[in-house]
């Protein structure tokens, strides 16, 4: 299947590594050409440079609110185009209500929710008809996650949001999407297990939930991603896609 990606340019933020380096992984392999940004200018020049001639790296933090003009600029100097965004990054700390400071759901207000947002509204200013923005959330949106209450607040706001530009931006023909991973076999969930005193059992455990009964490989999420920010996923918009091996429970 041809996804039409071919020398179409996006930018996917906290792409060093995780999801957003997956992703961009399978957008480059299709044909397109990225903007990849995290906040280490030593880690984003290592993920440019494996990624290959059709990605470049701009180091820079989402919560950052120069952050979005400077990578849309990267995008255009570079490739002569921009057509799509996917905001990534990462995780907010884990924690339960009496453990999460002010200054921690601050700091996590600025980077997961108002960076997205900053980032989505300068994209949505310069798309034309066929562009898309991307929002890589959590399967919080739908369900609580014990132990992230710092995520299990933001990301359905964020989500709610996505919806709504969905919405202000279908006359244009611009798309708005959401990917809701599970358990994805990326450092931070290797992270969030750790911090059990059985990290083994505590992946046993959660893989005898997930009816494919396995952690998910990063790759199988970027593939997801990169169909949903391509042409061949035209006519989606206002979705959020798990990509869980059906761990959600509703329909």
């Amino acid at each position: 299947m041809d996804l039409g990606l071919k020398d179409r340019v996006y930018v996917v933020t906290g792409a060093t590594r995780g999801l957003g380096n997956a992703t961009a992984r399978e957008l480059v392999a299709d044909g397109a050409k990225v903007v990849v940004s995290g906040r280490d200018e030593k880690s984003v020049a290592e993920a440019a440079a494996e990624l290959g001639p059709n990605a470049v790296g701009v180091a820079v933090d989402n919560a950052d609110p120069e952050a979005a003009a400077r990578l849309i600029a990267a995008a255009r100097e570079n490739f002569g185009r921009f057509n799509g965004v996917l905001v990534s990054v990462g995780g907010p700390p884990a924690g339960f209500v009496a453990d999460n400071t002010d200054e921690q759901w601050q700091t996590a207000f600025e980077s997961v929710f108002l960076g997205a947002v900053r980032l989505a509204r300068a994209a949505a200013a310069e798309m034309e008809a066929g562009g898309v923005i991307g929002f890589v959330l959590s399967g919080s949106v739908y369900e609580p996650i014990p132990g992230l209450t710092i995520s299990n607040g933001l990301r359905p706001g964020l989500a709610g949001f996505a919806k709504s530009l969905s919405d202000e931006l279908g006359p244009r023909g611009i798309r708005v999407v959401g990917v809701l991973p599970g358990r994805i076999d990326t450092d931070r969930v290797r992270q969030l297990d750790a911090l059990s005193a059985d990290p083994e059992a505590t992946r046993a455990a959660s893989e005898s939930r997930i009816p494919l009964r396995r952690y998910g490989a990063p790759e199988e999420f970027g593939r997801v991603a990169a169909f949903l920010l391509s042409p061949a996923a035209s006519y989606l918009t206002g979705v959020m896609i798990p990509v869980d091996g059906g761990a959600r429970h509703g329909f």
